[in-house]
Parts: structure tokens; C-alpha cells; sequence
């Protein structure tokens, strides 16, 4: 085997089902290319020992094969070892995919003929608190890199810190605007101190998996689209510096799209381009301003992404298919954003606001119309780009894995309800304040602020009138009158008439974060809650009690255990908690979850936040891994803002509303 496909061989010559109980024997392999040139010339190269000592009770050992070049961009193509490479890549974010898919996702992606896999790194998950880093579970970056290479994928890997990808405040972390004068993707102090924190810790876990070391990683992006918002010259070289500084060696590169190319490149790093429909202009470009370099599309959009109150967007396979072989055809590298979307599980959507008068919230699924599906099913697009790639591959392409099993499962009944007002004594303490506080600046979460969720704002009124917001509200508030509800204020609505009464009654807004801005300018204004003050009749209210709704585990835990439950004979008060018991029987299968008759809200399973519903769709199914799932009793415990139906039910198959061609 050549080394141009050797991303892992020596990985994958160890017997999977050795153990150290295994009987006590020796195993020497030796390959060696005997028809590559090169090979023959480096051959302490392209020789691999994999040797197990009849000694040993422990692991065995694997001498990783020596490298001397990794990925180059000296000539009009890619080369690995000398020898040309034309990548063939597709993001799945392992941020997005349940971890007990990761292999099934990266298999399905090896089986379409992809030789390279690209990933963002989300910095508001794995620092949620300034300080505190979480690279475990879900978020073991390191185990998604070893699964690469053990597979026999290259990575090129995108660490941000900025990432965009439809995701809340483009992966920056919400206590970074606490600072009042935070000015983010700059090197504001504020932002570039806490940018080398973060990365003195991600870029432990990185360097040992890079090319030069062993590992799968041949490409590092350094930010990610930074032409389109450009807002400090010193930035980029800052961020390639802070890589560098690091031990990043592998090849830099940034990502732009077509009006970004002028802006966002930085000296030492190969530019590259995003698009959907073929640029000749762009192309044209990138050769004027690189010559003799190879020409990588970073991002070949595959779909795209789906915001509440709209139509599902796709592209048609017959549409996308010719774009992609006239782009192998002019020996260019392409990598398909998104090659698995996946699902935008808990609060983690982001917003959509260019163009537009107000930001529009994204809807939990990233099935993004990709190849592969959100539940990780095969496509018309995968097949037909299947056919396509394998004439760029000597070998036949591996069989396909086979599909995950579904069920629908039986519609189960509520069988407890418990009102958002008897829910408060689970948060934590409630602060009092004068004026009312956006919840990044809430003194929770070890004074990080609230980061996601609702965030509810008590006060007290003694007159009817006009309530008026003052577009202060971010970015949709349940307004209620002594617990009865009396309308929602956002940013069309920003005014409600307040009905009669008699003495002093409590005024409540229950603030939902429907997803921070994840691309354009405006990121630095992504506060949520109550950022200003609200109006009674012209006077400002003051004197709130506050209480942090982050939904976040510890939270359901407590909800669960409660003994304030009421039976569904006693008619609920909204917003509330509805709680069900799906029974499996037998191994746990994929599954959708139905909501007709419902409003909106959130959804959580065993514990773990499925993400947001909403009756207005697109999206009307969420989708349940059945990893998630386990034999027997599982809890379903479901969030309800307004209106809420006496059953759950599950499908096979998702309802993502009506199609609407990309534009």
C-alpha cells in the first residue's frame, strides 16, 4: 500500500480482539510497498513492525511509522510524503453525533470514498466556566481523532476559537460578554487573554495528533471566515501566532467565502473557498492571488440550515452533483460541509441575522440536507457522490455499513405535571436586583452567568396600562399578570396592554435565549434575557427578583425526584413540566419524537435535552439516539410553554416540513 492511503495502517494491524488475556505468542508484520518508487527509497518510511512481546500482559505495543513530509501546498496539488493528494473530506462534527455513532458516522464516510475529515472544535462546550475545561464523554476530542486515524482518515481540524457553523455565538462562550466592552474576534485584550487560555489546554490534546507526530491531523484552520467580518488587522496573525506558538506544524489554512477571500487570509496559510453553486470568478481569483498552489473548496455546501417560522431547506441531488464533478474535473480538493449534519442537542442553535430586520432562531436539527441524514441514513446524494468518488480510487470502495434500526415507538401518556412556579425552588437562589440583569451577567454558575435557556424577571405592579419593552427583550418573553398569562413580548411585539386589577400584583416575563447570532457583525450584542429596562406606562419598573432557568442536569434531576407532582386530573398551569415513562423492551432502537397538539418547548430524555420543539416548524420531530435509551423505564420529561397534548408519540422517520429550494 502506498503512503498516499496510509493515514493509520499500523493502527489497524493490531487484532482488534487482543487482549492482555490473549495466550502468550509473538507477531512480527513487516509491509512494504514494492511498486512506489518513493517507498522503495524511504524504506524505514513505509515499514511498519507491529511486534507483541509473549511476555507481555500488557498492551501491545505499536512503533508508529517514521514520517518526513506531511501535507504540502508547494505545487498546483496537495502532497503527502512527495507524492500527490487530492482531498476528499466531509465534516461531521463529533459535537453534533452521539458518541456511540461516531464509528458508524466515520465508516458511512469511508464508505463514500472520503479520504479526510474535517471537525470544528466548540470552545463554549468544553469551557463552560472561565478555567474550567471538559474534553471528557461527548466532548473526548482526542478518542474522535484516535477513531480517525484507526479508521484511516486524514483530519483537518478547525479549532475556532470563532466557528460559526450554525451555532450559538459561533462557539464562543457566552461569559466572555460579561465584560461590557467585550470586543470579540479581535485582540482585545479581554478576548485574546482568554483565547490563550483556552488554547495553552486544546492544544495539549491536539499536537500529539498531528501528521509529524503519528497522528491523523494534516491541516490545521487558523479562525474561520474572518473576511467576512474584519474588524482588526492584527487579529489573524495573532490567532496564527497563538497556534504556532503552540506546536502546530502542520500546514496552516484559512476559509472564506467568495466576498471574504480580500480579507481574511493571513500570510503562511494556504487561503481556500466556500461556496454552493461553482464561482469562476473565485476560482480565478484564488489562482491569481496563489499561484501554483492547490485549490481546496473548504466548505461545498451540501444544503443548508432550516430558522423557525420557515420552510425546510434543500438541494437537490441532480443540482449538486454536476457542481461537484466539474470540481474534481479542474483538480481541485473538496471537503462537504455538511457530509453528516447531526442535531444541535440542548440550547445550541444558533441565530440567523444578515439582511434581516431581527434575528431569526435556527431549529434544532442539523440534518442540513447532507449525504448522510441526521439519523445517519443514505441518501440519493450519497449514493450518486459514492459512484462519483470511487473513480478516484485505485480500490473498490468499502461495502456500505449497514443502517441503524428504528421504532416507533408506542404513544405514551402523561402521567405527572408540575407548573413552572413550583418548579422555582430547584433553581438556584434567586437575586434580587433594582434594574433588571441579562443573564450572562447573573451572579450564577460560579459567577459566569447564565448561559442558555430561560431566564425568569419578577416585579411587582399596581396599575393596569401599556407594558412596553423598549426592545430590551431577548428574545421572547411568556408575560404574566399573578401567574395568568397576558401575551409575549419580542421584537415585532413590544407593547401589551396590562388588564384591570385591584392592588399590587406580580408582573412575571419568562425570557427565553432562543439562540445567540453565530455569523455577521452583530456578535458582540448577543446578551440575552433583559438587557435594558422595561416600561409600565411610561415609568420604568424596578426592584426584580431573578431566577437562572438553564435547564441544565442537575436541575431535571431534582425535577424528577420531586414530590410536587400533581396527576393529570388536576388541570395543569402554565408554563409546565409534563412527565411520561416510555417502557423498552428490548435493545433500544432510534427513534422521532411526535408532538401534535403541543405548543412550545423543550424536551428531555433520561435526562439529556433533546433540544427545542416548536408548532410554528419547519422541524416537527426531534430526534431520539438510542444510545440514549435504555432497557426498561425511560424518563420523558417535557418543557411546555402554553399548550400541551395527553401523550408523546414517536415515529421511524423524521417530519422536517415542507421542502423549499435553497436559493
Amino acid at each position: 500500500m502506498c503512503l498516499c492511503a496510509l493515514p493509520s495502517l499500523y493502527s489497524a494491524l493490531v487484532p482488534s480482539e487482543l487482549s492482555p488475556r490473549s495466550p502468550k505468542w509473538t507477531l512480527n508484520f513487516v509491509f512494504r510497498c514494492q511498486h512506489c518508487t518513493l517507498c522503495r527509497h524511504f524504506a524505514s518510511v513505509c515499514c511498519v513492525f507491529v511486534q507483541i512481546n509473549h511476555h507481555s500482559r500488557t498492551r501491545p505495543e505499536v512503533r508508529k511509522m517514521i514520517r518526513v513530509e506531511g501535507l504540502r501546498a508547494n505545487s498546483s496539488q496537495f502532497t503527502l510524503e512527495g507524492k500527490p493528494l487530492r482531498v476528499l473530506g466531509g465534516s461531521i462534527h463529533y459535537f453534533r453525533v452521539p458518541r456511540a455513532y461516531w464509528e458508524d458516522r466515520l465508516l458511512k464516510m469511508k464508505a463514500c470514498g472520503l479520504n479526510t475529515l474535517t471537525t470544528y472544535v466548540p470552545w463554549n462546550l468544553h469551557e463552560p466556566q472561565r478555567g474550567v475545561f471538559n474534553f471528557e464523554d461527548q466532548l473526548d476530542l482526542e478518542a474522535y481523532l484516535r477513531l480517525a486515524a484507526r479508521l484511516g482518515l486524514w483530519v483537518i481540524l478547525r479549532p475556532g476559537p470563532y466557528i460559526c457553523a450554525e451555532w450559538d455565538l459561533g462557539g464562543l462562550p457566552s461569559w466572555l460578554l460579561r465584560d461590557p466592552q467585550m470586543k470579540l474576534r479581535t485582540t482585545y485584550p479581554g478576548f485574546s487573554e482568554a483565547v490563550k487560555s483556552f488554547f495553552n489546554q486544546l492544544m495539549k490534546k491536539v499536537v500529539p495528533h498531528q501528521y509529524s507526530k503519528g497522528g491523523p491531523i494534516i491541516a490545521v484552520q487558523v479562525e474561520n471566515e474572518y473576511g467576512a467580518y474584519a474588524k482588526d488587522e492584527a487579529y489573524m496573525p495573532f490567532i496564527k501566532e497563538a497556534l504556532v506558538s503552540r506546536g502546530i506544524t502542520e500546514l496552516l489554512m484559512t476559509s472564506d467565502n467568495t466576498d471574504g477571500l480580500k480579507l481574511g487570509g493571513v500570510k503562511g496559510a494556504l487561503e481556500t473557498i466556500n461556496f454552493q453553486k461553482l464561482r469562476p470568478n473565485a476560482i480565478k481569483y484564488l489562482d491569481e492571488i496563489q499561484p501554483q498552489k492547490p485549490k481546496l473548496v473548504m466548505e461545498y455546501w451540501s444544503g443548508w440550515f432550516d430558522l423557525w417560522g420557515e420552510l425546510h431547506h434543500v438541494f437537490a441531488a441532480e443540482d449538486m452533483l454536476p457542481v461537484v464533478t466539474e470540481i474534481l474535473k479542474m483538480d481541485m480538493s473538496i471537503n462537504l460541509y455538511m457530509f453528516h449534519g447531526g442535531t444541535n442537542f440542548g440550547f445550541m442553535s444558533g441565530a440567523f441575522a444578515v439582511g434581516i430586520p431581527h434575528p431569526r432562531p435556527m431549529v434544532t436539527n442539523y440534518d442540513y440536507d447532507a449525504p448522510l441524514s441526521e439519523a445517519g441514513d443514505y441518501t440519493t446524494k450519497y449514493h450518486l457522490l459514492r459512484n462519483l468518488f470511487s473513480l478516484y480510487h485505485a480500490q473498490p470502495l468499502p461495502e456500505l455499513p449497514s443502517l441503524q434500526e428504528r421504532r416507533a415507538y408506542q404513544p405514551v401518556v402523561i402521567q405527572q405535571h408540575l407548573s413552572l412556579w413550583d418548579s422555582l425552588h430547584f433553581t438556584d437562589k434567586p437575586w434580587k436586583s433594582e434594574r433588571p440583569v441579562n443573564m450572562e451577567n447573573l451572579p450564577v454558575n460560579n459567577n459566569n452567568g447564565q448561559s442558555y435557556g430561560y431566564t425568569l424577571y419578577e416585579t411587582t405592579v399596581n396599575s393596569q396600562g401599556t407594558l412596553n419593552s423598549k426592545n430590551n427583550v431577548r428574545d421572547r418573553a411568556l408575560v404574566f399578570l399573578d401567574k395568568h398569562f397576558v401575551g409575549v413580548l419580542d421584537y415585532k411585539t413590544q407593547e401589551l396592554i396590562l388588564p384591570d386589577g385591584k392592588g399590587k400584583r406580580t408582573l412575571s416575563l419568562l425570557v427565553e435565549n432562543s439562540g445567540r447570532v453565530n455569523y455577521g457583525k452583530t456578535l458582540d450584542e448577543q446578551r440575552k434575557g433583559l438587557v435594558g429596562d422595561i416600561e409600565l406606562n411610561q415609568k420604568v419598573l424596578r426592584d426584580f427578583t431573578i431566577y437562572s432557568l438553564g435547564m441544565k442536569p442537575g436541575f431535571v434531576n431534582r425535577l424528577e425526584s420531586s414530590g410536587h407532582w400533581m396527576t393529570v386530573r388536576q388541570r395543569p398551569s402554565f408554563p409546565a413540566f409534563f412527565q411520561a415513562r416510555l417502557y423498552v423492551s428490548s435493545s433500544p432502537k432510534d427513534t422521532f419524537i411526535k408532538l401534535p397538539g403541543w405548543g412550545k418547548g423543550v424536551v428531555f430524555v433520561n435526562g439529556k435535552n433533546l433540544g427545542r420543539y416548536w408548532s410554528i416548524g419547519p422541524q416537527q420531530t426531534l430526534y431520539v439516539p438510542g444510545p440514549w435509551l435504555h432497557r426498561g423505564d425511560n424518563q420523558v420529561i417535557v418543557f411546555e410553554e402554553q399548550e400541551a397534548d395527553g401523550k408523546i408519540q414517536f415515529s421511524t422517520s423524521p417530519d422536517y416540513g415542507m421542502p423549499v429550494d435553497v436559493q
